[in-house]
């Protein structure tokens, strides 16, 4: 079996999330990034999208839940994993990491993040 690593990485998204009224009004910039692995056998040898993972459509899961507010980080990644997760059974691992730019902590500070794993069983 060949096993294949896929990293969609940096993907931006301008959001609503976060527990104060500010942030539900002006929303944040956020950074994405997920990796997942996968069998790759079949596609190595296919060279078919139709028997992979594909990057495009993991990417579109992304976008729809970042579009729905949240209070915390945490239950974006939870959705973002729980979707992609149950769209691509083919996934055996996964890794979410959200990054909320400049978040309002009343001081200079560069990016907050939150990062979830999945392994399913």
């Amino acid at each position: 079996m060949r096993k294949s690593t896929v990293e969609l990485e940096n993907m931006e998204f301008y959001a609503f999330h976060g527990c104060y009224r500010e942030e539900k009004i002006v929303g944040n910039r956020f950074i994405v990034n997920l990796s997942f692995t996968c069998d790759a056998e079949k596609a190595a040898q296919s060279d078919n999208v139709t028997d992979t993972v594909s990057y495009l459509d993991v990417y579109a899961l992304v976008k729809e839940q970042m579009e729905i507010p949240s209070n915390i980080l945490e239950n974006v990644a939870s959705r973002i994993i729980e979707r992609v997760a149950e769209a691509f059974p083919a996934i055996d691992t996964m890794s979410v990491k959200i990054s909320k730019m400049t978040p309002p902590l009343g001081g200079q500070v560069d990016r907050v993040s939150v990062t979830l794993d999945y392994k399913r069983c």
